[in-house]
């Protein structure tokens, strides 16, 4: 039997096809081919229509099915992985009371951080093991205060990949990951977080049942079945967020395990078995997808604003006319260090790793007579690599201390320059595998429907394409290079 996996961006939605006796992928597909439309009614907002997610949800499996002969109705298992953090509000008949309030959305910033100063630091942290931050029950709490008329329509709340799994199943059901992730988890009790509910006053009924991450959460409706020609007997049988998705797809199951994305931002993503959080807040602790009470896995996120964003800049204003495969053999040109010139990457507002500043993107000791384009290529490409590290030795204070990273084939993993850099200086072995999202929300389908009989089985024809190795030579001069830019970044550190 088949499984089908969705990934649910903020930009666009993609589906794999997958074979789960061959443990084949059948096909892909993407829709919509521009970036589906984000609303910011105010400055720092970011909403969208769960409607449109829907609409695209259908309309990218009938592309998926264009590129296969493979009939609708051998899909038995759906998995979903959805942008993390959002807030989806429905009435009592399961009709959307107001746009998704997204990830990106900085409203609840002052919300939850007035909560975190009145909850205390020390019981948020040892509870739920972060601030409420501007979170899912940051931004609840919001309407609550801000739009009361809406609030009042409100009977139930979920995350945007509970919605699409409502649409398959009509059964309204979240996870405990998904509440870790929105800050309502109570990792002492392992149960909804009653101490962020009642700070809030929120009535508990608005909380879904909690299903578990692998699991039959759903049969699709008859009415489902037929609108998407897939199996009547069609399970909705995984659902995570999609950076603990994207770690499954890359198989980081284990404590001391680490996945890696360098896309628009950048995500370092490891597992540990304790309840570890960071006082400074400079990274978060979720639940990871094979968390529970009696083996605990939690994942701990670094996320980095302005990564692949950066190398976009300077391409699109310095070198518009060349590649990024020409930039590379351009950074080539230079030695490790790029003669003494620092990239401070962080361009892209405010750095959660740097506590919130607002550090902007910088070139230092820039001599109009000894650096060109390929030194300011090779600082760029160097100073990403760098935050990549400085963010990676922030994670090693709670026991990550990485001796192999799991990327795929994306942006900038696919800069040799970028991943030997990060490769060299904190001595790990970066493995890059074909993968996505997608893939890994159909294997988690196959797996949680008992088509696969176990993730060691999922992942046995793991297909690593190539690996980076640090490179002893080049270790000294980087690490020189390397103290230079964290010195010109702790001088714009308040």
């Amino acid at each position: 039997m088949l499984s089908i996996g969705f990934d649910l961006g903020s930009s666009s939605v993609k589906a794999v096809l997958y074979n789960n006796q061959t443990k084949k992928v059948l096909a892909t597909a993407s829709y919509p081919d521009r970036e589906m439309k984000m609303n910011a009614p105010k400055e720092n907002w970011a909403e969208q229509h769960p409607e449109d997610w829907w609409e695209n949800v259908l309309k990218v499996t009938n592309r998926l099915f264009e590129k296969t002969e493979e009939p609708r109705n051998k899909v038995t298992a759906i998995g979903v992985a959805y942008q993390m953090h959002g807030l989806v509000t429905l009435t009592n008949t399961g009709a959307v009371v107001r746009p998704a309030i997204i990830w990106c959305d900085s409203r609840a910033v002052e919300v939850g951080n007035k909560a975190f100063e009145q909850i205390g630091a020390e019981k948020c942290l040892e509870s739920m093991l972060n601030s409420p931050g501007n979170f899912t029950a940051s931004k609840l709490a919001w309407i609550k205060e801000n739009e009361p008329e809406a609030y009042q329509q409100i009977a139930k709340i979920m995350l945007p990949g509970d919605y699409i799994a409502y649409k398959f199943t009509n059964q309204i059901t979240t996870t405990a990951t998904g509440l870790s992730e929105g800050v309502l988890w109570d990792f002492k009790k392992e149960e909804l977080s009653k101490t962020i509910v009642d700070h809030f006053g929120f009535a508990t009924d608005l909380f879904p049942k909690i299903v578990p991450v692998f699991a039959n959460q759903g049969q699709i409706s008859t009415e489902m079945a037929t609108k998407f020609g897939f199996s009547p007997k069609a399970m909705v049988s995984y659902r995570a967020g999609d950076q603990p998705n994207n770690a499954f797809s890359l198989n980081v199951l284990k404590a001391g395990e680490i996945a890696a994305t360098g896309g628009t931002s950048g995500v370092v993503y490891g597992v540990v078995d304790q309840l570890k959080y960071d006082v400074n807040q400079r990274v978060n602790t979720f639940a990871h997808i094979n968390h529970s009470i009696n083996d605990r896995k939690l994942g701990v996120l670094l996320c980095i604003n302005g990564t692949g964003s950066a190398y976009a800049w300077l391409r699109n204003n310095l070198a518009s006319d060349k590649d990024y495969f020409e930039l590379e053999k351009m950074a080539q040109e230079v030695a490790s260090g790029a003669e003494g010139l620092s990239f401070l990457p962080f361009g892209n507002g405010a750095e959660r790793m740097l506590n919130n500043q607002i550090v902007g993107a910088q070139f230092e000791g820039l001599q109009f007579a000894k650096h060109g384009l390929n030194h300011m290529v090779r600082a760029c490409l160097e100073g990403i690599a760098f935050s990549f590290v400085y963010g990676i030795r922030c994670m090693k204070e709670l026991g990550l201390n990485p001796k192999v990273i799991k990327v795929g084939n994306d942006n900038m993993f696919q800069s040799q320059i970028f991943a030997t850099t990060i490769a060299t200086l904190t001595e790990a072995e970066i493995q890059v595998k074909e993968t996505s999202g997608a893939v890994g929300a159909a294997i988690g389908a196959g797996y949680g429907a008992g088509e696969i009989e176990s993730l060691e089985a999922a992942f046995a024809q793991e297909n690593n394409i190539k690996t980076h190795q640090a490179d002893s030579q080049q270790k000294e001069a980087l690490e020189t290079a390397y103290q230079k830019w964290l010195k010109a970044l702790e001088s714009k550190l308040k």
